[in-house]
């Protein structure tokens, strides 16, 4: 994940502030899912600490881990797009302690202030476009026959 997509980087200080009024704390033990592949998204987190894992459903296989979230990175953004169902499967890969926040608190903060809920926005389809980037070339990686040739 790039840095760009973290919270820190993400939303101007004041968004910040606004967004933490809503958190709750949360932790997972080592194991423990987040969330599974197509069930609602109602809720998301920012890691503190830990690791979390990201995983997508293969038939006839086990899960292919697509991407490792640390510290200040969001865990899930498909509470975020109707219709607010996980696209990707989360596991703790070690303890983790998150900040967790309501997806309808949050979404009714983006309607009530445009510039917070643009701020929001630009943030998530950050996510959302490199955790996209990061499937192919995990999914590349694993299926086509020669890797994803990706030159980064």
């Amino acid at each position: 994940m790039t840095s760009t997509t973290t919270l820190a980087a993400a939303l101007p200080a004041e968004h910040r502030a606004r967004l933490m009024r809503f958190a709750r704390e949360a932790s997972f033990a080592s194991g423990a899912r987040l969330f599974e592949e197509g069930e609602r998204a109602d809720r998301f987190w920012i890691v503190r600490t830990g690791t979390v894992v990201l995983d997508l459903s293969v038939p006839g296989r086990r899960p292919a881990v697509i991407e490792s979230l640390g510290h200040g990175e969001l865990v899930g953004w498909s509470w975020h797009f109707p219709p607010y169902w996980w696209q990707l499967g989360a596991e703790a890969l070690s303890p983790v302690r998150a900040w967790e926040f309501d997806a309808n608190t949050v979404r009714a903060l983006c309607q009530e202030d445009a510039e917070f809920g643009r701020a929001v926005a630009a943030w998530v389809g950050r996510v959302a476009a490199d955790r996209l980037h990061a499937s192919r070339i995990r999914l590349l990686d694993l299926y086509a026959p020669h890797g994803s040739g990706s030159r980064s």
